[in-house]
């Protein structure tokens, strides 16, 4: 059986709030006997277990009681009754500049953080090095954090959380904060905390994070626990309480509803001779070194099955053939072009083409219709990326050739195949 790293018995954590203050004598004369301020509960009798090594998310809409909690676990709150047990030691990252002084450099500040947490001077010197380079702050780091960005902030807190080795780490949204690439950042270092065994509770919005992420998750509504289960089944939870109250949750599915048919991420372009869905056959439904879904072809094609190659601004298909063996949900295509120089011409993915995949299972083929693609003589590579949704996790890539070749019959010059008109305005000189 697992032992337990934190316990939360029966908590409940009221505020106290007071009415406005009476301007007039009429008004206090009425307000006589009466209670000066309203209980609120933030939280209101909750209980559950996180299993050391587990990762446990909590969810809820905003006002739900998810900080609190945290903050109470933390022990920057103290509940009102009820108990929590945290075991081992334990770094939080409540919010944006949590436990940074203004006034004080990022230096000092991770030296006071350190402190904190109960680590000596000669320690914190030994993981010096490796917060500064991971928070990428080596030209700012004897700066004051006052004059710090918000992505600034984020890197610096979070470099010092995880480099502290936590047995036991506390995140709230901070995640969601900082550039794409520190978010990506961000959740390898996650992981790797997972595969060391640490526990992790953390607060997130992000119903793909928490598929990635966690192990099991607990639903918060108005300070009340709803139920405690595996990711998918808990968001399934949150979706039906926000409902309830009449707050839309679309992206919140826990398990998103297959396609009736398959079909391409763009609509196909009119008077092309495009290919069709895949033919699945059980020999097919296999992938290579355990991989949860695979990229098989990669192929670009041209408007006409005669064609080989494009003239410019004509269309092209590049489709994508992938084998999953199993159902997995909320995954992610990226697609990027280069030149023969391998710089990036063109990339894009199908969450910035707000075209989500909802499931990938058994034999498929992701469709990326260009309806023209604006360049000049050249050939290009096409590479392929499947993630989840988030873009934390890749499943795999392809960078195995494929491309295509634009000629043109004309002397533009360049990369982009503009179809400019001509404006002449004149004023005669009367000659």
């Amino acid at each position: 059986m697992a032992e337990v790293a934190i316990t939360v018995e029966h908590v409940t954590k009221s505020f106290k709030i007071y009415r406005e203050k009476s301007q007039s004598a009429k008004e206090r004369l009425i307000r006589v006997g009466r209670n000066p301020h309203e209980v609120f509960k933030a939280l209101d009798d909750v209980s559950f277990e996180v299993n050391q090594g587990e990762t446990f998310a909590l969810l809820g809409h905003n006002g739900s009681g998810k900080s609190t909690l945290l903050k109470c676990v933390a022990g920057t709150l103290r509940p009102t009754s009820g108990r929590i047990v945290a075991r081992g030691r334990l770094a939080a990252l409540l919010e944006l500049g949590a436990g940074f002084h203004p006034d004080l450099t990022g230096r000092e500040n991770i030296y006071l953080n350190g402190s904190i947490l109960g680590f000596s001077a000669s320690q914190i010197d030994r993981i010096f090095d490796d917060i500064v380079a991971f928070a990428e702050l080596e030209e700012f780091i004897d700066n004051q954090v006052k004059h710090y960005s918000s992505g600034m902030y984020a890197r610096l807190g979070f470099a010092v959380a995880i480099n502290v080795e936590p047995e036991v780490l506390l995140v709230d949204e901070v995640l969601a904060v900082g550039d794409e690439a520190f978010q990506r950042k961000c959740i390898e270092r996650v992981k790797r905390l997972q595969a060391d065994g640490r526990t992790i509770l953390l607060v997130s919005h992000a119903a793909d994070l928490v598929r990635q992420l966690a192990d099991r998750a607990a639903v918060l509504d108005h300070g009340q626990l709803v139920g405690v289960a595996e990711p998918g089944e808990a968001i399934r939870l949150l979706r039906e309480s926000l409902e309830r109250r009449g707050i839309a949750a679309p992206d919140l599915a826990a398990e998103p509803p297959m396609p009736a048919e398959p079909a391409p991420v763009l609509a196909a372009v009119e008077g092309t001779e495009w290919s069709g869905p895949p033919v699945e056959t059980d020999s097919r439904l296999a992938t290579s070194d355990g991989k949860v879904v695979e990229i098989t072809k990669v192929s670009c094609e041209y408007p006409t099955t005669e064609a080989r190659f494009l003239e410019p601004n004509e269309p092209l298909r590049i489709r994508v053939d992938y084998v999953a063996p199993e159902r997995i949900p909320d995954v992610a295509f990226t697609l990027e072009i280069r030149d023969r120089g391998q710089n990036i011409v063109y990339a894009t993915d199908t969450e910035i083409l707000e075209q989500p995949i909802v499931t990938v299972n058994g034999v498929g083929a992701v469709c990326f219709d260009l309806p023209r693609v604006p360049l000049l003589d050249g050939q290009f590579s096409v590479s392929v990326i499947i993630t989840n949704r988030a873009g934390g996790q890749v499943f795999d890539r392809s960078d195995d050739g494929a491309g295509f070749e634009v000629v043109q019959h004309d002397a533009h010059r360049g990369y982009a195949a503009f179809e400019p008109t001509i404006v002449h305005f004149f004023h005669g000189t009367g000659f």
